[in-house]
């Protein structure tokens, strides 16, 4: 699956866009602040319902524009289409699946699977465990379709609880209730959770070898709640101490991803450039695993690719990306840095990002 027509309309300061990319390859080259991450970001609203460069999409819409229409097409028999417009004056986004106008974000996600690499994926590693929980689940949703649904679950019965340990006044009964609730839900997601990590472990293990040996490293999902005891249990005896906190302390919101080298936090010992390589081994793994599992394929967004990796380890990365059947988006500021990379048969396209007279951004396809 990949692109087959992008357009983008009121994105920041490009100006509209048309694009048919390659089914592979797409290394965008530019002068710094044309807009090369602006692309990015309009593929990643498309497919996410979110801009990776700010929480208020708003800042996405041109200065001078109501609103930000951005539209796509997924190859596919038949082709799949997708259209997300915001409009600056709400906040609702609107978006469209195969016509549908009620389509729900859940299933433009799963229309679409991306990963994104770029200055910000090293949160992964020095980031909170949020970030990795993020990405923990996004691989089991891809994978395992009643996620989202015992996901849903848990999220509600986690809230209730929480709101009941708020109250001044705690009713055991109510308490109970969605204790149990969190408890069946929790350990379902736990279930599933633990069940596609043991499966990607090895995938992942396997992509880092080729981008870079690292015997000392290691990978270990920790659930959130003592590995010996149940989750219904848990709650029970924490109850009066989560009733001080005023939050649940212990469940599957606290889960985790511990990535250490030799037993030592892996963000303590790595290089800047070995950091990136750890971070793009997981993501390329990522897409790895679900070609393997689902036979379903990524669509790889990488900001600024040569950044702090000499040249023969972007020989490794693409050339791991060229193995995949996966469509990727490349910025970078010199297309040479990448221009010698590819394999002959590999279809890639070249694309520039120009600053106009009109203060705007054209992107034109590169000779």
């Amino acid at each position: 699956m990949s692109l087959t027509l992008l357009n983008f309309h009121g994105l920041r300061n490009l100006q509209p866009v048309e694009m048919t990319p390659s089914s592979r390859i797409n290394v965008i080259s530019g002068a710094n602040g044309s807009g090369k991450t602006s692309l990015l970001e309009g593929v990643h609203i498309l497919g996410m319902g979110r801009s990776f460069r700010t929480r208020q999409l708003k800042h996405a819409i041109q200065a001078d524009k109501p609103h930000m229409t951005l539209y796509g097409r997924l190859s596919g028999e038949p082709e799949i289409t997708l259209g997300v417009r915001r409009l600056r004056a709400q906040r609702e986004l609107e978006l469209r699946l195969k016509g549908d106008k009620n389509a729900r974000l859940a299933e433009l996600v799963e229309a679409m699977p991306l990963q994104l690499i770029n200055p910000d994926a090293f949160r992964l590693l020095e980031g909170s465990p949020a970030g990795r929980r993020e990405f923990l689940d996004w691989g089991v949703f891809h994978v395992k379709h009643d996620f989202l649904g015992i996901w849903k679950r848990t999220r509600r019965a986690l809230k209730h609880r929480n709101a009941l340990l708020r109250r001044g006044r705690i009713h055991p009964q109510e308490m109970v209730v969605w204790e149990q609730e969190l408890a069946i839900w929790g350990e379902q997601m736990d279930a599933l959770r633990r069940a596609w990590f043991s499966d990607f472990l090895p995938v992942f293990e396997e992509t880092l070898k080729v981008l870079l040996p690292l015997p000392g490293l290691s990978i270990h999902y920790a659930r959130g709640w003592d590995k010996e005891r149940s989750l219904s249990a848990v709650l029970h005896d924490s109850r009066p101490t989560d009733q001080q906190m005023g939050f649940t302390q212990q469940g599957p919101q606290r889960a985790d991803l511990r990535i250490r080298v030799n037993k030592q936090p892996a963000i303590e010992v790595l290089s800047r450039g070995q950091q990136k390589l750890v971070v793009s081994a997981l993501k390329l793994a990522q897409g790895r695993f679900l070609e393997r599992t689902a036979q379903r394929h990524c669509i790889y967004l990488i900001d600024d690719l040569p950044a702090e990796l000499d040249e023969q380890n972007r020989h490794q990365f693409c050339g791991l990306l060229e193995d995949m059947q996966c469509q990727a988006f490349i910025t970078s500021v010199e297309p040479s840095a990448l221009s010698s990379t590819w394999r002959p048969d590999t279809l890639v396209k070249m694309f520039h990002v120009k600053h106009t007279e009109q203060g705007l951004s054209q992107l034109v396809l590169a000779s």
